[in-house]
């Protein structure tokens, strides 16, 4: 490895401003849909989901090809690979100007988006050109090429009112042709390429370069990009639809506004790697989340009209969000999502240094991928709700899986790291000062701390009688969580029967919910087990069920039910699919090899009857 610290400082300045900008014009092309996709959808008479897919697609180019572009930028240099991307993004953004129909938009789209996987190519750039203790900083400041979102939201609308799209098409491809002919001539292949190419040194092969993602880790910081940056990708393209929308605006102000959203998010990403290098990723992370959980509860309430039956009568009342309250909570919320965006590539180039290219991709791109799915999703709520504000009740949802996921394998690791002193420690830091590890150990629960069911004769005098113990209390739990999952099937049935007028496409849905909702939910439910404990987990899994048995039994007395209450409950009856999952992993710990198929057949069994 080359000394970077003996790099000339103007080399390094030169290569990172030289990224920087032309990542800022990649964005700034990735992005282009936000504003020419709303006269495109005037004039194809474009449904919400239509729109929605057509704003998503480039995105999803850009977020598949980041894993390869990575990987690309690690074997043959990140310089002829940052070019090559941008010119091909150019070609097909020229080539969109010329479509006329639905489909061939969205097969030029993904030539479009291929702007987006330049990320992977600059972070594996940049890193090469700068020492651990430095390189939060540095890609942070080649993240403010985020900001290139906002020159679109800005200047577009300007250009499309005077020209028309198609003019924007054009000259933002010329552009991107001449930011790529500049930082061809005005850098140099990084240090690392460099050496390499000297000595005669093979690069990795994919396959190796692949191995590190076989790390949970890594999958985990996935997760936390796909909200910060996913998610700040899709309110980028989606905001100016929906102050045309909430607040009645015209495309040139919806465009500035949106701006106000994405640039100081886009500035702060330099911010957020200089703090992650100061505090520690950890606590960035932490506080991007917890302020992101905040914001996106604010924003998903919907405009309400409340009236109470006071003693001396009805007390009428509205909430609703005006547009000076609605531009305040989303600059913050950009500013930390930024802030989270660092901080979650502060970890790549320390932990994965040899990989940052293979690594770096694949985080980006379930990032981006966020950035096409969700659009996507916002689209689909609207048309199933009704409600505006549904796309924050999804993004308030995975920003506390997210926070949740990190919180508790944090917590598992430090047991791990420390299982002696975390067993002394109390239930709760309120009765530390007077707990005594000696008296009051285990206390409040009995914890198993010796398990050997293979051991016939530990089975035989202590182990049998504990497994059967779990068992039949997780099968009437499981029953439990199969009929509230079930239910719908029959009360879907029923509804227009007792005066819901809905139709077939809603009842639809309202019976396919469930299904979806659990089954994803299954992924989840496996994890949580080992993350909280079997007991903690089936406890708290099987009481989650009480919230959809009581919401249906609550919603089903009034036929003027808001239908999107019938949604939420129907994905909130996922959990009786989900608990599936985890109480079979739960149920397979207890029992020794030899009898695993029966006990797993009886709790499976019994437990869809």
């Amino acid at each position: 490895m080359n000394n970077l610290e003996a790099l000339p400082k103007l080399k390094q300045t030169k290569a990172l401003s030289a990224s920087t900008v032309a990542f800022t014009a990649c964005f700034a092309v990735w992005t282009i849909f936000s504003i020419i996709g709303l006269q495109i959808r005037t004039d194809l008479g474009l449904n919400d989901t239509q729109f929605g897919l057509l704003v998503a697609t480039p995105i999803l180019t850009g977020s598949i090809s980041r894993i390869f572009f990575g990987i690309w930028a690690d074997q043959y240099g990140g310089r002829i690979v940052y070019v090559t991307v941008m010119i091909a993004a150019a070609f097909a953004t020229f080539l969109l100007s010329n479509t006329d129909t639905y489909i061939l938009m969205l097969l030029a789209a993904l030539g479009v988006g291929l702007a987006g996987g330049s990320f992977a190519v600059g972070v594996s750039y940049i890193s090469k050109w700068y020492p651990k203790e430095k390189q939060g900083t540095a890609l942070g400041i080649f993240g403010v090429g985020n900001v290139g979102a906002a020159m679109t939201s800005f200047g577009a609308p300007f250009v499309l009112v005077a020209f028309g799209w198609e003019m924007v098409a054009q000259a933002w491809a010329a552009g991107l042709i001449t930011i790529a002919a500049l930082f061809w001539f005005t850098t140099e292949d990084d240090p690392e390429f460099r050496a390499r190419k000297e000595c005669g040194e093979k690069s990795k092969g994919i396959m190796e370069q692949l191995k590190p993602l076989r790390h949970v880790q890594v999958w985990r910081f996935s997760l936390y990009y796909f909200f910060v940056f996913g998610a700040f990708v899709s309110l980028a393209l989606w905001l100016p639809r929906y102050f045309i929308g909430v607040y009645g605006l015209d495309i040139k102000t919806a465009g500035i506004l949106t701006s106000f959203f994405v640039v100081p998010a886009a500035l702060v990403r330099a911010y957020g790697g200089f703090l992650s290098d100061k505090y520690g990723a950890r606590a960035i992370m932490y506080l991007a989340f917890g302020i992101s959980v905040v914001c996106t509860f604010m924003l998903s309430y919907p405009n309400t009209d409340y009236v109470i039956h006071g003693i001396e009568g009805p007390i009428a009342f509205s909430t609703r969000v005006g547009l000076v309250p609605f531009l305040m909570l989303i600059f913050v919320l950009g500013f930390f999502m930024s802030l989270g965006m660092a901080a979650v590539y502060k970890h790549i180039p320390v932990y994965y240094s040899e990989n940052v290219g293979a690594v770096g991709g694949l985080v980006g791109m379930v990032g981006g991928l966020g950035g096409f799915f969700l659009p996507i999703a916002f689209g689909v709520m609207n048309d199933l709700t009704g409600i505006w504000t549904s796309c924050f009740m999804l993004l308030f949802g995975l920003v506390v899986t997210a926070v949740s996921w990190m919180h508790f394998a944090i917590r598992r690791m430090e047991r791990a790291a420390m299982p002696e002193t975390m067993r002394e420690l109390p239930e709760l830091p309120e009765i530390q000062t007077i707990h005594d590890p000696v008296e009051h150990r285990g206390a409040l629960g009995p914890t198993l701390v010796d398990w050997r069911p293979d051991d016939s004769e530990f089975w035989e005098k202590t182990g049998r009688a504990i497994a059967q113990r779990n068992l039949w209390i997780s099968i009437p739990c499981l029953l439990l969580a199969f009929a509230v999952w079930i239910i719908w099937s029959v009360v879907v049935v029923k509804l227009p029967a007792i005066g819901f007028d809905y139709s077939i496409d809603q009842l639809f849905w309202l019976a396919a919910l469930p299904g979806l909702s659990g089954a994803t939910l299954r992924i989840f439910y496996a994890f949580m087990g080992p993350i909280m404990g079997g007991r903690l987990w089936g406890t708290l899994s099987t009481a989650l069920l009480l919230i959809p048995a009581l919401g249906i039994g609550y919603a089903i007395q009034n036929p003027n039910t808001p239908y999107v209450i019938f949604v939420i409950l129907a994905l909130l009856a996922g959990f009786g699919g989900g608990k599936f999952a985890s109480s079979m992993a739960n149920i397979s710990f207890f029992f020794p090899k030899s009898e695993k198929g029966h006990a797993l057949a009886m709790n499976a069994g019994l437990g869809n009857a």
